[in-house]
């Protein structure tokens, strides 16, 4: 059973393949994800992961993790705060800050920081889960 204050930390790095291959299924083949000469004459200097791929660690341990399977997804907010690498290491932080046992329904923080601990996406999501949210 999940209550509030229950926390839960899952790491994560993103590669150029997977870069690659969110562009194909999506269409957003936007160069800053792309190309490194491009991204090179940004701000910043170097391709970076689309955000609703770095976002979708948090619908991953969801979905497999932390509640896991059986989880129905309501909402979810982020909020994009720092680029996202390819092949730095990152860690995805959950804490539960409401729990509706009525409903079954929690609300769960949720940030992706990076090894320095800045967050890189922060967000909120409201999940569904009969078995966990009791």
């Amino acid at each position: 059973m999940i209550k509030k204050g229950d926390t839960y930390k899952h790491p994560v790095t993103f590669t150029q393949e997977q870069v690659i291959g969110f562009a194909e299924i999506t269409g957003d083949k936007n160069p800053i994800h792309l190309d490194a000469d491009y991204a090179a004459n940004t701000v910043f200097k170097r391709p970076i992961v689309h955000g609703f791929l770095a976002g979708a660690v948090f619908s991953k341990v969801f979905g497999t993790l932390f509640p896991g399977e059986g989880t129905i997804y309501l909402h979810q907010e982020m909020k994009f705060t720092a680029p996202t690498y390819v092949d730095e290491p990152y860690e995805a932080i959950f804490e539960v800050v409401e729990v509706n046992t009525e409903k079954h329904v929690g609300t769960i923080s949720c940030s992706l920081v990076n090894a320095k601990g800045e967050p890189c996406i922060i967000g909120s999501a409201k999940l569904k889960h009969n078995v966990q949210f009791v």
